[in-house]
Order: structure tokens, then C-alpha cells, then sequence
């Protein structure tokens, strides 16, 4: 049997990706989003989630591009000099291989994002990452010991297969990046097994990351094995918006809305017979 989570990724970044995520949930095929706690559009999105509680919602650990939950002074070795964290995930990465970055000082500031996002009145359903650095060596540590204090049930496990493109025009250097998050992806889905936390058993969307136009969705239906897989999506409702607000970023935020929306989407799932369900099916079984 064929099982698919499509997760929406950055909930609570912004309202236009908030207001993309739940049109994408209401007249679309997204079953689960993750909640960007340091987002701001947090309140928006948890508006929003209470009124559709059949959207499943999990958590986006952040620590790329956003202002952190925890003053700065206190967690000198993720933040630059504004404050923030680095905007791009290569300057983490870089921190993180020059053993640069603190592990105390992470897990300061990510219990503070999952705190706040399980004070909100939503029961998460499961926990993932901005830029996957959820699965770095040290960082999954802590990210099962706060799954374990918040009784988080799931976890995602980004380990696209190494040889899938679904078409998608990628680049070399693309492909390296995800071969390294895929190899500790694959580590971490030990790890997490051992702490008893679920995931789906595979997982789409990180080379096209971006832009899933609904070709290269299709793409990845076509080609979907048995058993429960989660394909990421980034949503949104306006790309001027977006991209005013984030300069640096090149995502296609509304032709992944159009294509979770799409019509021969849905249409695939049932030529398929693909099941969609949430990481709280995954959960419950």
C-alpha cells in the first residue's frame, strides 16, 4: 500500500505562506505542516491551525535567516553580528564543521521554539528543520532528547534516494549537498528508532526543493514506492510578497500552491492508489 504525508514547510514565516498553506490543505492535497516558532507570522498561523484541526501541524526548528527566541548575548556561537542567524544554511554548515557552534547554546534555543510552539494549544504531530539541520551529528541528539521532554511522536527523516532527480534540472553542487543530508538522515533514522520516535519510510522533495512545479510532483507520484512516504512542499500565496521580504531567497511559492491544488494531482493520487494521510495517521496507524 501506497501511504503520502505532503508537508508544508515555513508555517508561520509569513501570512502569505500561511494563507498558501491552508488554501493548499482546503482545496489541495497538503495533510501536514511544521510551524516556524521564531516566524512572524506565528499568531497568524496558529489562528489559522486551530480553525482547520484536521491540518496536522509538527514544529520547524530554526536556526538559518530568522531572529532567535533567545537574546542573542546568550547564544553568541549560532547568531552574526545583528543578532540573527546566519542567512543562509552554508555559513551554518561552515560553523558547524569547524566545530564552531555550541551544542548548550542549541538546545537553549531550540527547547525555547518547541516550548512556545507546545504552549500554543496544538498538539504536534511531529518535528523537522529549516535547511534539515535537524540530522547534523550532536544536533539530532537534542533534537530526540526534546522530542522525548515534549512528547513528540514522529520525526522527519530527509533521505531522498541518492539516485532520484524526477526531472527536476539540478546541479552538481545540489546534488553533493544532498547526498551529505541524506547520508545523515540515514543515521538519524537509527537514532530515532531507538528513541521510538516514527517516521515515514521515505522521503521526496529535497532536490527540487522550492520548485515543485506540479511536473516534477507528478513526477515523484509516478515513481512512489510502497509504504508511507512524505514529500516536502513550500507553499505560498504571493510571490512579490515573498520575495520582498526574503531578497535571498528563489522559491516558486505559488506554483507549489498550483500544483498541490492541481486537479491532475489529485487525479494521479487515485491512478496511483496513493492514500494521503498526516504524521498523525503515521502515528496512530
Amino acid at each position: 500500500m501506497k501511504k503520502l504525508i505532503i508537508n508544508a514547510d515555513d508555517y508561520g514565516l509569513h501570512t502569505a505562506v500561511n494563507q498558501g498553506i491552508i488554501s493548499g490543505h482546503i482545496a489541495g492535497c497538503v495533510t501536514s505542516t511544521t510551524l516556524m516558532a521564531c516566524g512572524s507570522a506565528f499568531e497568524d498561523a496558529i489562528e489559522k491551525a486551530l480553525e482547520h484541526p484536521s491540518l496536522g501541524v509538527g514544529v520547524h526548528l530554526t536556526l538559518v535567516g530568522e531572529k532567535p527566541l533567545t537574546d542573542a548575548e546568550r547564544i553568541p556561537t549560532l547568531v552574526e553580528e545583528d543578532g540573527r542567524f546566519p542567512d543562509s544554511y552554508p555559513k551554518v554548515m561552515a560553523r558547524w564543521l569547524r566545530r564552531q557552534i555550541n551544542l548548550d547554546e542549541v538546545y537553549t534555543e531550540l527547547y525555547a521554539q518547541v516550548k512556545k510552539a507546545a504552549e500554543s494549544g496544538l498538539a504536534l504531530t511531529h518535528v523537522d528543520s529549516h535547511q534539515h539541520l535537524h540530522v547534523l551529528p550532536g544536533i539530532i541528539d537534542l533534537v530526540l532528547k526534546l522530542a522525548g521532554e515534549f512528547a513528540i511522536p514522529a520525526i522527519r527523516i530527509p533521505s531522498e534516494p541518492f539516485l532520484f532527480t524526477g526531472g527536476y534540472p539540478f546541479s552538481v553542487g545540489r546534488v553533493i549537498g544532498r547526498s551529505g543530508l541524506s547520508t545523515f538522515a540515514l543515521l538519524a533514522r537509527r537514532k530515532a528508532r531507538r528513541k521510538g520516535l516514527k517516521a515515514p519510510d521515505h522521503f521526496f522533495g529535497m532536490l527540487a526543493g522550492g520548485h515543485m512545479e506540479e511536473k516534477y510532483l507528478l513526477a515523484i507520484l509516478d515513481k512512489l514506492p510502497d509504504g508511507v512516504s512524505e514529500i516536502m512542499m513550500h507553499p505560498g500565496g504571493d510571490d512579490a510578497a515573498l520575495r520582498a521580504a526574503y531578497t535571498h531567497w528563489d522559491l516558486s511559492w505559488q506554483a507549489e500552491l498550483k500544483a498541490v491544488q492541481s486537479s491532475t494531482v489529485r487525479r494521479r493520487l487515485v491512478e496511483r492508489g496513493i492514500t494521503l494521510v498526516s504524521y498523525k495517521e503515521l502515528v496512530n496507524g
